[in-house]
């Protein structure tokens, strides 16, 4: 493919809303076929080369000749304002925007916090909290009660403020803030509610720096202070930051969007209630399936590089579509069919390479836990209205829905 070839298919202007709410957009299975690798236009201005085909999506992911770090100019940002902008830039970088060596030091001694061991013994509190919101709908009735806020919302939200040891009494303003960051529709607010919550996160980390607990920001504080004589404040809030806003809304969404999934596809929702040991590779299969985060695995080339026989020149911006390479029959056939049994590992839904999700394990012991627990209480569990006349999030940078009725 050629340069000229891929000029010519500059037809996509981004952001693009998803028509259906099970599929990507038309628009992107015709570029990943015509040109997996294609300029696009950004409402924003300018453009940026757009990547849909799972193995380029892969490759670029992989190549440190790729920035992650959206201070640099020419990153391209098509879903923020200039004011939203200059802020974001005026603030400590979290570590999605690091790269290299910066990004290694900052990632390397959290990665503890997300082993195997340490999320094993997380799990039974993840399943009390489960329980308990289920435990507070059934006591309501039988509904009809809105999914998102009785369990999708606040079960991401707990795990998380116990993670980081929030007092659980802020969770509502995290869940407002967080919505708020990553809706399309208000710049004021995203920017109000991204000070609100820098300026929490900075108090919080002074409070565990004299009153330390059994948390990860209390145990990166020992650590600092054991390995380097001293506590990286700044550092500390923008891993708070990064964690909270990454592990909370994605993971509600999830829940929210991975029942009305099972819901609508009751042959796949009877294979793991018969199986629990099917609901691991059911979330892989979500997860692929809906790839919420699409277009945040954004990178600028800091030299030219070819990638897929096309060469993209140092200072242009790439987008890679997660859900478009999610979806490349190459690699998953009929990608449309949902399928529990597909085992879709390799989905991008996490991203790829150095910068893959960092609590993605996190996010699938809560996924399994709310859906064996969620249909084995509930096994009733239905939509209390059609799934097409759902409210859908086709104005936020993070797919889900804005409500979500059940009954039993």
């Amino acid at each position: 493919m050629t340069n000229s070839v891929a000029d010519e298919r500059a037809g996509l202007e981004l952001p693009v809303s998803r028509g259906c709410p099970f599929a990507p957009p038309t628009a992107y299975e015709r570029l990943r076929e015509q040109a997996p690798i294609s300029k696009v236009r950004l409402t924003s201005g300018g453009q940026a080369w757009w990547v849909s085909g799972h193995e380029e999506a892969r490759a670029v992911l992989a190549d440190p000749r790729f920035s992650s770090d959206k201070r640099k100019d020419g990153f391209p940002l098509f879903n923020l304002d200039a004011a939203t902008l200059r802020l974001q830039r005026s603030q400590p970088p979290v570590m999605l925007s690091m790269d290299g060596a910066e990004h290694s030091a900052a990632r390397r001694p959290v990665i503890s916090e997300f082993t195997v061991k340490r999320l094993a013994a997380l799990r039974p509190r993840i399943q009390d909290i489960v329980d308990h919101f289920i435990d507070d709908m059934l006591a309501a009735g039988q509904g009809p009660v809105d999914l998102v806020q009785a369990l999708s919302l606040p079960v991401p939200s707990l795990v998380i403020c116990e993670l980081l040891g929030v007092p659980y009494t802020d969770h509502e303003f995290f869940q407002s803030r967080t919505t708020m960051m990553v809706s399309r529709t208000s710049t004021a607010d995203r920017n109000r509610a991204f000070i609100e919550l820098r300026a929490y996160l900075d108090d919080l980390v002074t409070r565990k720096e004299s009153e330390p607990g059994d948390d990860l920001l209390s145990r990166q504080i020992a650590r600092q202070r054991r390995e380097d004589g001293a506590v990286d404040h700044t550092g500390l809030v923008s891993l708070a930051f990064l964690l909270l806003t990454a592990g909370h809304e994605t993971t509600a969404n999830m829940i929210s969007l991975g029942v009305v999934a099972l819901l609508t596809h009751p042959e796949q929702l009877a294979l793991i209630t018969a199986d629990p040991d099917k609901t691991a590779m059911a979330v892989e299969e979500l997860l692929r399936y809906f790839t919420i985060a699409d277009t945040v695995t954004s990178r600028l080339a800091t030299e030219d590089v070819r990638i897929g026989g096309v060469s993209i020149k140092a200072g242009e911006g790439i987008i890679v579509s997660g859900l478009s390479a999610s979806w490349d029959p190459a690699v998953f056939t009929k990608p449309g069919n949902l399928d529990v049994e597909r085992g879709a590992r390799h989905h991008l839904a996490f991203g790829f390479g150095p910068h893959q999700c960092l609590g993605q394990n996190l996010a699938r012991v809560e996924l399994q836990i709310v859906f064996d627990t969620l249909f084995r209480r509930i096994p009733a569990l239905r939509l209390a209205v059609p799934a097409e006349d759902l409210p859908f999030k086709t104005d936020a940078v993070v797919y889900g829905v804005h409500e979500l009725p059940v009954t039993w």
